[in-house]
């Protein structure tokens, strides 16, 4: 067992516009990651074939579209999305947005960008 947080995390990583990743749990049957979007950035639109993701809000306000919805997601909130739904995150915020994000399986091969 290893303790893990933020500050030391299994590892670091950077993605899009200037975001981080902090890797908790990194197995092939489950992902737990936080992660720090800066203001006004976004994610391309994509899916997963075979993963199922669940969001929650520690710090700011999110905006997520699924499909042909769009959901708003505030501090302590909480969106799981089904695997095959297509989806992206959003930070249209002047503040940076952290989650913590809960994959299962791992998303490690299984994103799809539209």
């Amino acid at each position: 067992m290893t303790k893990v947080s933020k500050q030391q995390p299994l590892k670091h990583y950077q993605w899009g516009q200037s975001a981080d990743g902090w890797n908790f749990v990194e197995e092939e049957s489950l992902s737990i990651k936080q992660e720090r979007m800066p203001a006004g950035a976004s994610e391309q639109w994509h899916y997963h074939e075979k993963a199922q993701q669940f969001f929650f809000i520690l710090k700011g306000t999110a905006s997520f579209e699924m499909e042909d919805e769009v959901y708003e997601l505030n501090e302590q909130e909480g969106l799981h999305i089904q695997a095959g739904k297509k989806h992206r995150i959003s930070n249209n915020s002047s503040e940076d947005v952290e989650f913590i994000l809960c994959s299962q399986p791992s998303t490690a091969n299984d994103r799809i960008n539209l």
